[in-house]
């Protein structure tokens, strides 16, 4: 038996013109909006007003159940907007891989508003509509497809035929910024598959912890550079040590980088490849949960100064990421529990589903995290692909890191993981948002994975503010905060009285 590509998304998400990509490159298709015109003899409006609603899902569940049952030929079916709300098409789906073309409400109604669709003929519709269905595409989709332009499926179409002989419960995301596209994969045992992005010879940058566990797995090599582990390392010394390494390898412009590690070695990594010989692709193979939710994606590379974090970078989409979720299982459970702050913080930004999901995670078990992590990670690429170079609405992405990365600098990044510190800058951002229930909470789940929720090692307070007004996203006005009042609300650019943030400082001393 042979899976199909079956598409599946809201109506004007493209599912045609992705079954017309399929097509052209030699596979079979099936339309079912053509199929369900066919058992009804009538156009599909035709068969609403006739049959009513239910009297079309019905028919819909018989004709499209019956078809993902018994299709085994490795084609392509489009379905239509609702077939996922019957319960036989959702199990008929379980034997194929499921491809979720994502379309927001707006964009929606502008492709559809001049169309004869029968349950949506206004842009309210269109949003209660998406509303209902949204879990079920987040629900069953193998992979997922950003809204872009007509040929997005077309470029991403090798890697979805690829998907059905990765590893067993795979997902990939196919992520899309004005820098470049490129595949996210989650799943467990993808370093050991066999299956790799690139076919150029690899040039392995790693740390000393990480580079003897993994190493070996993402063999062959023609060279490898080995970093000392932690923050201290993320230093412009050691990316030319690497730089010089890939040389002695003799790497040309044709190779690329693999950067297996977390996001000290993955922003590492990611700097030496942007730079040896004026850029080369980097492979992004995170190890850390904080790095596999958050520091692999988005193009963002760079080392810190004695100044500030981060404070020399460029910004390179990576060629692929490859986040194996069972490398987490070596991890202590106090770094998984750093990891998790980042986790936290994109629920936060994101609200709904994923907001609710980790709010009641009791215990971070890695073998539970899959879907945390993929989430996550659609949740950020959707952020860079509209403001890729962090001009704007990328901003969110530092809500807890503006007084989280300055107790970082006070203190040497020696006295906390970066974790530990984003989650002690969470609260004071949302004590600075006067969302003091929300607080609370926060502080209550950094209590449940043992956190840290005070600054328990000695650091001046103005150390901090200090550090604060080195933050290298501030302007003339001044350090511009992401506050929010409710999970799902971000808001970026917030100045904010000097003497309050100092007054939010101090209460994590108390």
């Amino acid at each position: 038996m042979k899976p199909s590509l079956v598409f599946v998304g809201f109506m004007g998400a493209g599912k045609s013109t992705a079954l017309r990509a399929a097509r052209e490159e030699g596979l079979p298709t099936v339309e079912i909006d053509q199929l369900m015109e066919e058992s009804f003899g009538s156009t599909i409006p035709q068969a609403f007003e006739a049959h009513g609603e239910e009297g079309f899902r019905a028919r819909e569940s018989e004709v499209v159940g019956s078809l993902l049952e018994n299709a085994d030929d490795g084609g392509a079916i489009a379905l239509g907007g609702g077939s996922v709300l019957s319960p036989r098409i959702r199990e008929a789906m379980g034997r194929h891989t499921v491809v979720w073309l994502q379309v927001d409400a707006t964009e929606a109604w502008r492709r559809i508003a001049h169309s004869d669709r029968p349950l949506a003929s206004s842009a309210e519709d269109v949003s209660r509509l998406l509303d209902v269905r949204l879990p079920l595409y987040e629900q069953l989709a193998d992979a997922v497809v950003p809204m872009g332009d007509r040929n997005i499926v077309r470029r991403a179409l090798p890697m979805l035929r690829e998907l059905a002989g990765l590893p067993a419960g795979t997902k990939l995301l196919w992520a899309s910024a004005p820098g470049g596209e490129y595949p996210v994969l989650v799943g467990r045992g993808l370093i050991d598959c066999g299956w790799w992005p690139l076919e150029s010879r690899r040039f392995l940058v790693s740390d000393r912890t990480v580079g003897p566990l993994y190493g070996d797995r993402v063999e062959p090599l023609s060279g490898r550079a080995e970093i000392p582990p932690g923050e201290d390392a993320k230093t412009l010394a050691n990316c030319e040590s690497a730089l010089r390494e890939m040389a002695r390898a003799g790497v040309t412009r044709g190779d690329h980088v693999v950067a297996l590690g977390g996001g000290v070695v993955g922003d590492l990594a990611g700097l030496a490849a942007h730079l040896y010989q004026r850029g080369v692709p980097v492979v992004q193979v995170p190890t850390t949960l904080v790095s596999q939710v958050d520091s692999a994606y988005g193009g963002k590379t760079g080392v810190d100064l004695p100044e500030g974090k981060n404070y020399a970078g460029a910004f390179q989409q990576p060629a692929a990421v490859i986040s194996d979720t069972e490398t987490l299982d070596s991890l202590p459970p106090e770094e998984l529990a750093a990891g998790f702050v980042e986790v936290l913080k994109t629920g936060l930004l994101a609200g709904g589903s994923l907001w609710d999901r980790v709010r009641t995670i009791d215990r971070i078990d890695p073998a539970d995290l899959d879907d945390v992590v993929f989430a996550c990670a659609n949740y950020k690429c959707a952020i860079v692909a509209a403001d890729e170079l962090d001009t704007g609405l990328r901003n969110v992405l530092n809500l807890g890191h503006t007084v989280g990365h300055a107790i970082e600098s006070a203190s040497g990044y020696t006295a906390y993981r970066h974790g530990e510190a984003v989650g002690l800058g969470l609260l004071a951002a949302l004590r600075l948002s006067d969302a003091p229930d929300l607080r609370d909470e926060v502080e209550e789940i950094l209590a449940r994975h043992n956190l840290p929720m005070r600054l328990e090692v000695p650091i001046e307070v103005e150390a901090v503010m200090d550090a604060l007004g080195r933050d290298k996203k501030r302007a003339a006005a001044g350090v511009g905060f992401v506050l929010l009042n409710e999970p799902g609300a971000p808001r970026i650019g917030q100045l904010v009285d000097p003497a309050k943030v100092e007054a939010a400082v101090r209460e994590l001393q108390a």
